[in-house]
Order: C-alpha cells, then sequence, then structure tokens
C-alpha cells in the first residue's frame, strides 16, 4: 500500500509516494518473549494489532512503532487492535494516551477495539473510557 504525503522541503511542498503499512515484530529481550505490531491500512485508515505483553519494557517500542506509522501515513482514523494483548499494565494507558494525542494533532479519530478484560481493568481504572472511544 502506498501513500501519498506533503513534506515541505526548503518552503516548497513536494509530492511523493511513501511506503507504508508493514509487519513489525518487536522482541522483548527483558522478559524473552516477543510482542508485534501488525499495520494495515487502507484511505487513510490505519489499523494496528498489537499482540504480546504490553508492559514497562515493550511499551516504549510500541510507541515508536506507533509514531513512525503515524508520521508515514497521516492517518485520519486510527484502530488500536489489542485482541492478541496478553497483559497490559500501566505503561499501556501511556501507549493509548500517545495514540490520542497523535491523532489530536492530526484532526482524526482514535478507536481502541477487541480489548481483552485484564486489559480492560486496567485503562477503565484509568478513566479512559471518557476520552477514548472504545469498541
Amino acid at each position: 500500500m502506498n501513500y501519498n504525503r506533503h513534506i515541505p522541503e526548503n518552503g516548497i511542498w513536494r509530492f511523493f509516494s511513501v511506503p507504508l503499512w508493514e509487519r513489525t515484530d518487536i522482541f522483548n529481550a527483558q522478559e524473552g518473549q516477543a510482542m508485534s505490531v501488525t499495520c494495515t491500512g487502507e484511505d487513510r485508515n490505519l489499523r494496528l494489532t498489537v499482540s504480546g505483553e504490553v508492559d514497562h519494557h515493550g511499551a516504549r517500542a510500541v510507541m515508536q512503532e506507533l509514531d513512525r506509522q503515524v508520521d508515514a501515513g497521516l492517518p485520519k482514523r486510527l484502530t488500536l487492535d489489542l485482541s492478541g494483548v496478553t497483559f497490559m499494565d500501566s505503561s499501556g494507558i501511556a501507549v493509548l494516551l500517545r495514540a490520542y494525542r497523535r491523532m489530536a494533532e492530526l484532526g482524526g479519530a482514535l478507536t481502541v477495539a477487541n480489548v481483552p478484560p485484564q486489559a480492560l481493568k486496567v485503562l477503565r481504572a484509568a478513566g479512559l473510557e471518557r476520552i477514548i472511544r472504545f469498541e
């Protein structure tokens, strides 16, 4: 999938094509467990599917991948699919707040889908359902 975007270069806007939406595997060396972030998209709709443990060891890598994909595609709608998440601590709150902030900067929307029960307890305890849409 290719996306067109404008990049300012010396005050002149140029139009070019950027390859986007790729699978990224993130290995959590601290825990010896692999995480994965699968990115798919179409028509400025980006879906990031996260699998594995979202804890303090892996959250930074997930946020970096999130930033990279959002910067590359400039989506209008971002869906974070957490169906493969096996564990989430308060670091997952930081991931969702980062996604929310990035989409607000772009004037876009964030939806969090398929949240496992354990992760949902963490996110509800933080009150995120008041600002982020859950499906």
